[in-house]
């Protein structure tokens, strides 16, 4: 169910700012560190036990779902390390006048491009058009 959730399109408000990007990350962080804590606990591991002393085909299965939440809980880890890394830049469009606000914005584009050229996760068209989107739309 949680990486069925991971697989849907967001659909949030056109009027959220870089804050909401780096909560909806955080909220997932959380949710897979948990999946992942729970994936690591002794009756989990007696489990896979007995399904690899039965041979069972299910184990195939077992593994992708595995590597899937791997990957996705590594994917918020990542996207929460570079957007906390944004927040010096971006909250002065929370906290300034707009003239004030003037000073940040070169720093947080630097740092935007930064971010798309060095994240493993957070490099797509999709996600950055969406950071910048959440970026102008702060008042």
């Amino acid at each position: 169910k949680v990486l069925a959730e991971n697989d849907q399109l967001r659909k949030e408000a056109d009027d959220l700012g870089p804050r909401a990007e780096l909560d909806y990350w955080r909220k997932k962080l959380s949710k897979f560190h948990y999946l992942m804590e729970q994936l690591k606990s002794s009756d989990v591991k007696a489990v896979l036990g007995v399904l690899t002393a039965a041979k069972s085909k299910l184990l195939k299965k077992w593994r992708a779902l595995d590597i899937r939440i791997t990957d996705a809980a590594n994917e918020a880890k990542d996207n929460v390390k570079y957007l906390y890394s944004l927040e010096k830049y971006y909250n002065p469009l929370y906290n300034s006048d707009p003239v004030s606000m003037l000073d940040a914005i070169p720093g947080l584009i630097n740092a935007i491009k930064m971010i798309q050229s060095i994240s493993q996760y957070y490099n797509t068209s999709e996600k950055i058009s969406s950071l910048f989107v959440k970026v102008g739309a702060q008042q």
